[in-house]
């Protein structure tokens, strides 16, 4: 089984791996419902995608999945991670963690390390883990995250969308608010981040990670002018 938050990579990747000769039971988006999914279908391997592996949580699905279906083997499928990430993984349960940008040999060798009860993890990954654990690079500038506090949380979402190619009137019929009212936060969200275009937006979002952090900070975001889930 294949979930992840982007719908066309688990297709792409489920349907990579039939061609393989493997037995595929779904490709399914959002990761958020991973568990539940995984727990009904009880697949022998699940590729779970995480876009942030460091981020406090990541691994709450990997964690209950493994609470009550131990047998099933779950291999991350995330960005480079940090040293913090991979122990979080391995700490949740997982049995490997696998890159997005990896060949799809090197998805399947995970998946047979999976199945025979190894850890699956690319040698040169620890080695960077490792590394990284005993010499610290000074850290850089994080421009997503300063990018990030310059915008409100419905300019956060309204980026998310543009992002994903909802022009005006479909930002505003998804945030339940005035076309008017949805054109007036794009131009806002062009404003502070200095770009001209919602193609320039995107771009800077995705090179700086800013979409990353932005796309969980959104989840939170209750609607305009309504309050959040449990409060009263």
């Amino acid at each position: 089984m294949v979930v992840d938050d982007h719908r066309l990579l688990a297709e792409a990747l489920a349907s990579a791996l039939k061609l393989r000769g493997h037995r595929v039971l779904a490709a399914a988006a959002p990761a958020a419902g991973a568990a539940e999914l995984v727990i009904t279908r009880a697949p022998e391997v699940c590729l779970l995608g995480t876009a942030a592996p460091a981020e406090p949580g990541a691994f709450d699905p990997v964690v209950r999945i493994k609470r009550e279906r131990p047998q099933v083997a779950v291999l991350v499928l995330g960005p480079v991670p940090s040293p913090r990430g991979i122990a979080a993984a391995f700490a949740s349960g997982a049995s490997g963690y696998v890159r997005h940008d990896e060949r799809i040999e090197g998805v399947e060798r995970a998946i047979m390390k999976a199945r025979a009860g190894e850890a699956a993890v690319a040698p040169q990954l620890l080695q960077g883990a490792f590394g990284e654990l005993l010499n610290p690079a000074a850290q850089p500038d994080d421009e997503g995250q300063r990018l990030l506090q310059m915008l409100t949380p419905r300019e956060v979402e309204v980026l998310v969308r543009v992002a994903d190619g909802e022009d005006t009137q479909l930002i505003a019929a998804g945030m339940g608010i005035a076309p008017s009212t949805a054109r007036t936060h794009v131009q806002r969200v062009l404003m502070k981040l200095g770009v001209g275009s919602r193609l320039e937006a995107a771009a800077l979002a995705a090179r700086t990670g800013l979409l990353d952090r932005a796309g969980a900070l959104n989840h939170a975001t209750p609607p305009e002018g309504g309050l959040a889930p449990g409060v009263p």
